[in-house]
């Protein structure tokens, strides 16, 4: 690209730029940059340090004597990896693409989704050492300019040496700094982070990584996912009613085996309870005992699956934990009924987003120690304090339980039971919908077309 678009240009092409002008000092840089440069983004400065900033970026800078006008020509070119199928947000049916570590790359592949011109995308830099370029894009008209201009002011604010991924940033102009609970969602699917904004959202893209950040963020969009909206409203609605059970058993299922089994033996049917107590006959140690150490062996296989290669790592994390489940009940360190508590809330986990099933794994030890201590009481008042918790979070200004908590009964649609796409009128009120409420027209529903003779 130099070669030929700024040597070859200047050097070759420079006298037929435009017949009858003659080149002179003063007429230099305005022949030079509008006649002899052939590259698409050409940007003017007098300031050294964007001069210094586009070089260490990969630009090209061109100094012309006696101008006190610098050229930068962007011409930045690196090895990059080629656009493959998402690695943590599979889907059945949708799009098979997702985000790389290039920033332009990832802004063109959302502009191939939402061709608008109201889509709005806003370049800055993070990073006092490492310059690191960020991206703002949203909606104008549909985003709230509130939240645009939260995440402008936060953003300004961090003052750190390095962002080397989307995390940093993420934990920096998050709210709730020391809650468990992700305030502010990401994701590495392009049709994600489309429809997020459609809603009214603002995304966040890091060059460097295919991780792209959306806020505000509520609770229930960890039990949502795009396959919710590329099959029929039935299918979607019933698997998010599963993925709602599947966070309430990884959360509250082995707190509530061992208080049940600790201090309410009388809740299981009697042939349910002598079949436990056999098991449990030759079993040393307490039901929460053996329970937690079965719950952490099942993490540690989990995170040595994830670590290793991945011809290996599967293989270890589901060869390890069936030979570890068998070799501990034959040993009589753990009951047999422990090993199926343990692998249903542990396969359970896995239907949740990462973010959140990792903050649901991470509760799952301080209930377990309020249920071993106070029964069923103390699971009672676990789950009760969390719920407090999430009720008084808030993720740039949107309450985190909305629309439940507050209730918003037209944004119920979609929340775990799905509308068909033919009664989405709306957008969220607390996003979008407070300044663009209308999503599409009325009386969308398909009608069969009258009888023929």
């Amino acid at each position: 690209m130099i070669s030929d678009q700024i040597m070859k240009t200047n050097v070759l092409e420079l006298p037929m730029a435009e017949p009858g002008l003659e080149l002179t000092r003063s007429n230099a840089l305005h022949i030079i940059k509008n006649r002899c440069l052939s590259i698409h983004q050409v940007k003017e400065t007098t300031n050294l340090a964007d001069v210094i900033d586009g070089i260490t970026s990969g630009d090209t800078v061109l100094l012309i004597d006696g101008f006190a006008t610098a050229l930068i020509n962007g011409v930045r070119g690196w090895e990059t990896r080629k656009v493959t199928s998402p690695e943590a947000e599979v889907v059945i049916r949708g799009p098979q693409e997702a985000f790389v570590e290039t920033l332009r790359t990832n802004t063109s592949m959302l502009r191939r989704k939402i061709k608008n011109p109201n889509l709005k995308i806003e370049t800055l830099k993070l990073g006092e050492v490492t310059n690191t370029d960020v991206a703002i894009a949203y909606i104008k008209g549909i985003v709230h300019d509130d939240i645009v201009a939260e995440v402008r002011r936060r953003l300004d604010a961090v003052k750190v040496d390095s962002i080397l991924e989307s995390g940093y940033v993420e934990e920096i102009i998050g709210d709730g700094p020391l809650s468990p609970f992700p305030l502010v969602n990401h994701s590495e699917r392009p049709d994600k982070i489309a429809a997020m904004l459609l809603e009214g959202r603002v995304a966040i893209f890091t060059d460097g990584t295919p991780e792209v950040l959306t806020v505000p963020t509520l609770f229930l969009e960890f039990i949502h996912s795009p396959d919710d909206y590329y099959e029929k409203f039935y299918h979607g609605s019933l698997i998010r009613f599963v993925r709602l059970g599947a966070l309430v058993m990884t959360l509250a299922l082995p707190s509530l085996y061992v208080a049940v089994i600790t201090f309410h033996q009388e809740m299981l049917p009697t042939p349910l309870m002598l079949s436990i107590a056999g098991q449990r006959e030759m079993v040393p140690f307490p039901a929460f005992i053996e329970t937690l150490i079965m719950e952490i062996s099942f993490e540690a296989l989990r995170e040595a699956g994830v670590r290793l290669p991945r011809q290996v790592g599967q293989a270890v994390s589901i060869v390890g934990a069936l030979i570890i489940g068998e070799a501990a009940v034959r040993a009589g360190i753990v009951a047999a009924a422990t090993v199926i508590i343990v692998a249903v809330t542990g396969i359970s986990s896995f239907m949740l987003t990462t973010s959140a099933g990792i903050t649901i794994r991470m509760l799952r030890f301080p209930m377990m120690i309020l249920s071993a201590t106070m029964g069923l009481f103390g699971l009672s008042v676990g789950l009760v304090t969390i719920l407090v918790h999430l009720a008084t979070l808030r993720s740039f200004g949107v309450p985190y339980l909305s629309p439940v908590a507050p209730t918003t009964t037209g944004d119920l649609k979609d929340v775990l039971f799905r509308a068909p796409w033919w009664a989405m009128f709306t957008r969220p009120r607390l996003l979008g919908g407070m300044k663009d409420p209308q999503r599409q027209q009325f009386r969308l529903k398909p009608t069969p077309p009258e009888t023929r003779e």
